[in-house]
């Protein structure tokens, strides 16, 4: 894998959301739409969670949000960002496990990420 760039890295805008909302979205298995706080705005985001989070086990969390990648629509739902998570793979290359990057204290939704 190549290697980034510092100015690439400071590029990124990652900041620390709260996951307020977690609907279903219509004919998506593996999709939760999900309301985001950032501190200064409320953003929309789908995630591929269903599978390893519940909509409780998710409520309130915070996350670690890539907030300045280009919108995408997924599902007729545009979502504005990406939440990082951690992937752990089975032998046959399959995700067995996800868990969501977290602060390890509480910190204010909106703070950066460096």
């Amino acid at each position: 894998m190549e290697n980034v760039q510092f100015n690439d890295w400071q590029n990124l805008d990652l900041k620390v959301g709260e996951i307020l909302e977690i609907e279903d979205i219509e004919n998506a298995d593996k999709l939760y739409k999900l309301t985001i706080d950032l501190g200064t705005e409320k953003r929309i985001l789908v995630s591929g969670l269903k599978e390893f989070y519940s909509k409780e086990d998710l409520k309130n969390k915070k996350c670690v949000v890539f907030a300045n990648l280009e919108p995408k629509t997924l599902r007729g739902v545009e979502s504005k960002g990406m939440i990082l998570a951690a992937v752990g793979y089975d032998d046959e290359g399959n995700e067995k496990e996800v868990k969501l990057i977290q602060p390890d204290a509480d910190i204010a939704v909106g703070s950066k990420v460096s």
